[in-house]
């Protein structure tokens, strides 16, 4: 199993869920974020003066899935989730050892 972190922008997540409950993830963890990549942040201008802002909003979006889904999730969360400009976000993917489902007790993939 896998889980996959994506960190995206906040107006492109209802494009990022829709896209994943098509391919069948129904289950997902929603997360708004602050944080910035390697821009560290941007400059913003109100009333004619200029300032920084170092910490943007950003949404993340964590699922976990069997190992032979993780290609398709990944292309269709970049596929949802690009915009083609600076700040489209991140995705990382890494192990899960084990998951278990609270209700019923079931392990591994099968709780998932």
């Amino acid at each position: 199993m896998k889980r996959i972190e994506a960190i995206i922008r906040p107006g492109k997540v209802s494009d990022v869920r829709a896209a994943l409950y098509k391919v069948g993830i129904p289950g997902m963890m929603i997360s708004e974020i602050e944080g910035h990549g390697k821009q560290k942040g941007i400059e913003q201008q109100l009333r004619g003066k200029t300032y920084k802002v170092d910490l943007l909003n950003k949404s993340k979006i964590e699922v976990v899935v069997n190992d032979n889904e993780v290609d398709n999730i990944v292309k269709t969360i970049q596929e949802s989730a690009f915009t083609g400009k600076f700040g489209d976000g991140k995705i990382f993917v890494s192990p899960v050892e084990n998951a278990i489902r609270i209700s019923t007790s079931e392990k591994g993939s099968i709780a998932v």
